[in-house]
This record gives structure tokens, C-alpha cells and sequence, in this order.
């Protein structure tokens, strides 16, 4: 591997921006905006656009993207999930990722993997509010969810869902356990460890609240099936 992708770049004192990191992993470097100043937050975007044409920041509030927006005008913020993109990667051709939520209390970790999913260029669809306290729901749709190259399975409460999901169809299914439920919930402890200890084998499991996490996974996914069908981006 070339020494090329091992460079970074020092920003202001407070952050060694990883560049050449897509051509390494065929993921960009992502920002976490949390606990960082708006004007972080917006210095760092601003190289990053400067030397890749596109960035994104994860976990942003509302003081972060008005601060991108003063640097770079053609930033978006998704408030719900706490996203901030400016651009995209190119689109891809192959593949496609279905996002499921239990419930609309899951929405903003399902979004989050939603947006970065788009950002990256890969075709993602959803499908909400199909918890197993309705099951019915769920099964109106096991067609759509047989039809996706990877699953990604938000749920809060028990954590349910994506065992039952792995019980019906073949795609690869990527857990997420949000921090949603009454007390002894524990923030989404009881999710982890419910779909840790899933019996339906298979389930890759992220940490709570982690949509972007699950969308990073996804596309390592799909960029392998990519690789052996020869696709390119669109």
C-alpha cells in the first residue's frame, strides 16, 4: 500500500484530518460533532469539502449547522437525525439497504443511517413503525424485506425485531438497539443484550443509538458485492 494513504492533514491545532481514508477503507473519514465547538466542527467540514468535494458530521445540533452554513452555504441539516452533508459520494449502481424501525420513537437513529447511507451514494429505503407489539404490520412486507442486499434493524424496548427479521428472510441483518423503553429499558441495555443473545443466527449487532455505525457496515457490504460484480458508481 502506498505511503499516499497514510497522510493527514493538521487543521487549526485541533484535529489530523485522514484524507486518503476512502481509498483505504471505501469510507470517508466521518466529523463527530458532538462535543465540539460549532466553529470545530465548521473548519474541519470546510477542508474536508476542500479536498474531497464532500463531508459529513454526525450527532450535530443546531449551533453546529449554523455554523457550517456560514462557511459552506450548500450545507444541509437533517435535524432529526443530526446530520450535517455537504455533497455526496458518487451513486451506486448495485445494491440496495432497507432501514427498518420497530417504532416512530426510533426514527432519529433510523434516519441517521438513512443519511449517511445516502451520503455515501447507496440506494436505501425505509420501512417504519413494524414492531413486533403488531407484528402484522411486519409481515405485510416480508416480500420488500427478502428484496434487500442488507437490512438495517432499529429497535428499542426488548430489542425484539431483527431476531424475528432473521427469522424470515436470507438478507444480512445489522441490529441497532436505540435507547427507547421504560426503566429497567436501562437506555438501551436491554436492546443490546436481547439482540446479542438473538436465536436467529447471523445478527451483526452495533452499539446503541449507532445508526451511522450499521450504515458504515452496510456499505462495507455492499462494496464487496460491488467488487465482484465489476459495478460502477452511476
Amino acid at each position: 500500500m502506498s505511503d499516499h494513504h497514510f497522510t493527514f492533514e493538521e487543521v487549526q491545532g485541533f484535529a489530523r484530518l485522514d484524507h486518503d481514508r476512502a481509498a483505504r477503507q471505501g469510507l470517508p473519514e466521518f466529523v463527530y460533532a458532538g462535543h465540539k465547538t460549532p466553529e470545530q466542527v465548521a473548519a474541519i467540514m470546510a477542508s474536508m469539502v476542500a479536498r474531497q468535494g464532500c463531508a459529513l458530521a454526525s450527532r450535530a445540533a443546531q449551533s453546529h449547522a449554523d455554523a457550517v452554513r456560514a462557511a459552506l452555504p450548500e450545507a444541509h441539516y437533517n435535524a432529526t437525525a443530526g446530520l450535517i452533508t455537504v455533497g455526496q459520494m458518487p451513486r451506486q449502481a448495485v445494491g440496495l439497504v432497507r432501514v427498518v424501525a420497530a417504532g416512530t420513537s426510533d426514527l432519529p437513529v433510523a434516519e441517521e443511517a438513512v443519511g449517511v447511507l445516502d451520503f455515501l451514494g447507496d440506494r436505501v429505503e425505509r420501512l417504519y413503525d413494524v414492531g413486533v407489539a403488531g407484528v402484522h404490520r411486519l409481515l405485510a412486507h416480508v416480500d420488500e424485506l427478502a428484496e434487500a442486499d442488507v437490512l438495517i434493524v432499529v429497535a428499542g424496548m426488548e430489542g425484539a425485531l431483527p431476531t424475528v427479521v432473521g427469522g424470515l428472510v436470507a438478507p444480512p441483518i445489522i441490529a441497532v438497539p436505540t435507547s427507547v423503553g421504560y426503566g429497567v429499558s436501562l437506555q438501551g441495555l436491554a436492546a443490546l443484550l436481547g439482540m446479542l443473545n438473538s436465536c436467529a443466527p447471523g445478527v451483526c449487532v452495533v452499539n446503541i443509538d449507532n445508526g451511522l455505525g450499521a450504515a458504515a457496515a452496510a456499505h462495507r457490504i455492499l462494496n464487496g458485492l460491488r467488487r465482484s460484480s465489476g459495478s460502477a458508481a452511476s
